[in-house]
């Protein structure tokens, strides 16, 4: 795209308000208007970001020859149906994480983009950070040999939305959110662990959820708590490759260790940031210093700052700049998996990804 790139953003929360920082700091684009169903706070937001327009329905964006893209910033449920409206009203598109609902509702936001020729991106913040891009450079560099393994891994001792203290509840509402721990945190590192294998076609799943850890009263009273604050799968994938994973909001353990992959020849920890390997009788742990390795990267990359995080990524991809990366794919790829898990827990076997794509229903609001 020639000249500056208009902008919409729809739904202006504690997480759109997040966005909105991100682009303000991001030169060439303009924040033509925002959309909010609450327009008091609405106004709050415009005043104090200068953005010139704001509209309580959605559609009136949509509806703007003056805008060519578009940020979805909205609970899971109306992801779907927003960002499908958006994509037919030929916007390029970028929501917030989880994809959607469903896997079905998030299969349908990418055949529309692929249909309609539009970027549709998903907010993958950790595809971005710089121990994916080391762990990239390790494998790009054949220093893990032939991978077979990756270990997904979200840790919070008590972060449950609302329940323990931020956020309203209808973050922890399956009929608002269609997930808990998996939905809001698995998916940037089952999402990591994807990229970093090359997306490998999912074949069978079996999976866990759990909510078991106690929460007060009034809390339990209120909130509407019905989504799994644990979550475990094991997951065989094409190629051979397989994935295990654990997502806690609450559980009563210090640390569970970070994500991480094994090859033939060495294997990577994301967090904190290591390369193991052994040479004949002499095992190696190396430590890597990271910020030296992003400072050279961006220094010496031609549009380095297209990498600087989700959202300038997209940008930076409309503008021609760089490919864009499939954010999409592995979102959907990742819905696939989580919502496997789902499916998995109620028989307590293993699904194949043919029983969700066959079984997953539309879990969207109807607008």
């Amino acid at each position: 795209m020639d000249g500056k790139l208009n902008i919409g953003v729809i739904g202006v929360g504690q997480i759109g308000q997040v966005h909105l920082d991100i682009y303000k700091a991001i030169p060439d684009i303009e924040l033509v208007a925002i959309a909010d169903i609450n327009q008091e706070h609405a106004q709050n937001v415009l005043r104090c970001y200068d953005i010139p327009n704001v509209v309580t329905d959605f559609r009136e964006i949509l509806a703007r020859n003056d805008i060519q893209a578009v940020d979805v910033c909205l609970h899971n449920n109306l992801h779907m149906p927003v960002s499908v409206a958006a994509l037919v009203a030929g916007k390029h598109v970028y929501c917030e994480k989880t994809m959607a609902g469903s896997y079905r509702d998030a299969e349908r936001m990418y055949q529309t983009a692929q249909a309609r020729g539009l970027k549709l991106s998903i907010q993958l913040n950790t595809l971005f950070s710089n121990e994916t891009w080391a762990a990239k450079f390790f494998i790009d560099q054949g220093k893990l040999g032939k991978l077979y393994h990756a270990r997904s891994v979200g840790h919070r001792r008590r972060g449950r939305p609302y329940v323990d203290g931020y956020g309203s509840p209808a973050f922890v509402q399956k009929e608002v959110t269609s997930g808990g721990a998996l939905y809001d945190m698995g998916v940037y590192h089952i999402a990591s662990s994807l990229y970093l294998l090359c997306n490998p076609k999912v074949l069978f799943v079996s999976g866990k959820i759990y909510q078991e850890t106690d929460m007060g009263p009034a809390r339990w009273k209120y909130s509407g708590y019905n989504v799994e604050e644990l979550g475990l799968g094991f997951v065989k994938l094409e190629g051979g490759l397989t994935l295990d994973l654990i997502e806690a909001w609450a559980i009563h353990l210090g640390e569970l260790g970070g994500s991480s992959l094994v090859g033939s020849l060495g294997g990577i920890c994301l967090e904190p940031f290591g390369f193991f390997k052994s040479s004949g009788d002499l095992d190696l742990n190396t430590t890597i210093d990271l910020e030296a390795f992003a400072r050279r990267t961006h220094d010496l990359s031609e549009n380095a700052d297209a990498f600087d995080s989700a959202q300038q990524h997209w940008v930076a991809a409309l503008q021609g700049r760089v490919e864009l990366l499939p954010t999409a794919e592995l979102a959907l790829n990742t819905m696939l998996i989580s919502e496997a898990i789902y499916l998995s827990d109620r028989p307590g076997w293993e699904v194949t990804a043919e029983q969700v794509v066959q079984t997953s229903k539309s879990t969207a609001f109807t607008l």
